[in-house]
């Protein structure tokens, strides 16, 4: 049940009353500018985030460096951070919302969309960086293609520091999308750049808060196209999924891919389409095969996705 109830496009949706909108932060207009309360922003840009400043200033950067062509506001949910995440947010002009406690992605992701002033709400992660034309390719897919409620874009892999290297045969180790280069309809995109009309989110509900790691934007868009709603890829709203420092390492990816597989083997569980286990060891099996045959360090994070799979398999949380 959305807990921000019904109401018109065009206008503020009510808020939870654990909501806290920080409105002395000036909405983003063009380029992070402020704008006029009377200039309806075309795309609301939500970004959920928990500890972690350093990305959030880049991706803030990249918001308010947005070439103009459409407008835009830009909101930070700041899910319980310790950090300097709420400063950040308030240096780069965005509006900040502070919900109570720690309610995970969805729900950052809920409490932004119930925000949002735009009819277009855009849903990226904290660690993206977004090319000037962004906000604009994802107005003008919009506009393209008015029949479709949800649409995704490219998503590149962007490993800053010391990455382990990659003998080419294996997916980048962070979450990509490349469905080719001209707009098509698609069965899923990914949440890290993600955008839906408001009248479809105030329709179809909530995203769902008991889900997080993994299938977590994938649920509601299944019943997105339950209801008869089509998905299309944007081929010219792309970003860059960036890792930096240590979080670019082969431990800390790994350490990612391990929660990653547990979560998505938990989501196939939920869906009663989950594989056998001898299919999973069968697959960590490939992993150390191919990270010894083709001496890979990459083929170590795929492992440790495996193993995380195998392990939820046999002892779910």
């Amino acid at each position: 049940m959305d807990e921000g109830g019904e109401r018109p496009v065009g206008g503020p949706q009510p808020r939870r009353g654990s909501e806290r909108d920080e409105r002395d932060v000036a909405a983003g207009g063009q380029g992070g500018r402020e704008t006029s309360v009377s200039l309806m922003p075309q795309v609301s840009v939500v970004i959920p985030t928990r500890d972690r400043a350093d990305y959030l200033e880049v991706a803030l950067a990249s918001f308010r460096a947005q070439d103009g062509r459409s407008s835009h506001e830009t909101i930070v949910v700041d899910d319980g951070s310790s950090d300097a995440t709420r400063e950040v947010a308030r240096r780069q002009g965005a509006r900040v919302l502070r919900p109570e406690g720690r309610g995970g992605l969805n729900a950052a992701r809920n409490a932004g969309a119930r925000a949002a002033v735009a009819g277009l709400v855009a849903f990226v992660d904290d660690d993206v960086l977004a090319p000037p034309g962004y906000v604009a390719a994802l107005a003008a897919g919009a506009e393209r293609h008015p029949d479709a409620e949800a649409f995704g874009g490219p998503i590149r892999a962007r490993l800053e520091g010391p990455a382990p290297r990659s003998c080419g045969r294996e997916r980048p180790p962070i979450t990509t999308l490349d469905l080719g280069p001209h707009d098509r309809e698609a069965d899923l995109v990914w949440g890290a750049n993600m955008m839906v009309r408001r009248t479809a989110f105030e329709r179809v509900g909530p995203f769902p808060e008991d889900i997080a790691g993994g299938g977590d934007e994938e649920e509601w868009l299944r019943r997105l196209r339950a209801r008869g709603g089509r998905v299309i890829y944007l081929a010219a709203a792309g970003l860059d999924h960036r890792r930096t420092g240590d979080d670019a390492r082969l431990r800390s990816l790994m350490r990612a891919a391990f929660g990653r597989g547990r979560a998505l083997r938990a989501y196939d569980r939920r869906r009663g389409q989950g594989p056998p286990l001898r299919g999973e060891l069968r697959v960590l099996a490939g992993c150390g095969w191919h990270t010894v045959r083709r001496a890979c360090p990459q083929g170590l994070i795929m492992g440790a996705h495996s193993a995380g799979r195998v392990i939820e398999a046999v002892r779910p949380r």
